[in-house]
């Protein structure tokens, strides 16, 4: 497997088989990916790693305060709003993801129940917890998180394991802390949900669509 064709054909994984991801194997992800890049090799983050019984007990309570409307209270801020092109993409993927699943967009029945399988982590058997020490400053500190997730999703493709990276694992920062025992000195920031893809759902076999390059880069100078 090439670079380009790990980047290319890695994706968004929103059905997972229950089958257990051997520890051995994760270890081996995690191993290679602490040579992700970050700031004066500061490696800032830190990883909980869910199964079994604890991840169970997330799992159930994160589907039960999201079925109740409670409103998230992550620890790093998400976007509330979008510039106009970028709304547009985003609403592009949501209709192709209910296409996928067969939910007819005005189905709000069905679209509240996929959002509830979104709570469970579509099945996956294991959820990474990805931290920061809280005294950081957190707006640098998120790009070298960045750095290390992509490197995972990537490095976990080449073993076969597919991933998400999930806001909606992280809504309820209080649920992972109990599960998991994550100190209150770690800001909790993005969770990954891994696990062996359904290679036959729908859902994970719809073209992705991405912008043109034309929209995305502009030349100053040079051929």
């Amino acid at each position: 497997m090439t670079v380009t064709e790990a980047v290319t054909h890695r994706r968004s994984i929103r059905k997972f088989k229950g089958e257990a991801v051997p520890r051995e194997t994760v270890e081996r992800i995690l191993d290679r990916a602490r040579w992700a890049p970050s700031w004066g090799n500061t490696q800032p983050w830190e990883f909980f790693v869910l199964a079994g019984p604890p991840l169970e007990s997330f799992r159930a309570a994160n589907r039960q305060r999201l079925s109740r409307g409670v409103p998230f209270s992550p620890e790093v801020p998400m976007p509330e709003a979008w510039p106009d092109r970028l709304k547009g993409r985003y609403g592009e993927l949501g209709k192709i993801v209910l296409g996928a699943l067969g939910i007819e967009r005005g189905d709000k029945a069905s679209r509240g129940g996929f959002y509830l399988t979104m709570a469970e982590l579509f099945g996956a058997p294991l959820l990474l917890v990805c931290c920061l020490p809280r005294a950081l400053r957190v707006e640098y500190a998120l790009f070298d998180m960045g750095l290390i997730v992509q490197t995972i999703c990537l490095l976990a493709y080449e073993e076969g394991i597919g991933s998400c990276v999930m806001a909606a694992a992280v809504g309820y920062p209080d649920l992972l802390r109990e599960a998991a025992g994550i100190p209150d000195d770690r800001r909790i920031v993005m969770g990954v949900a891994l696990g062996y893809p359904d290679t036959e759902a729908g859902v994970n076999n719809f073209p992705r669509p991405r912008a043109p390059l034309a929209e995305l880069v502009t030349w100053v100078g040079g051929g």
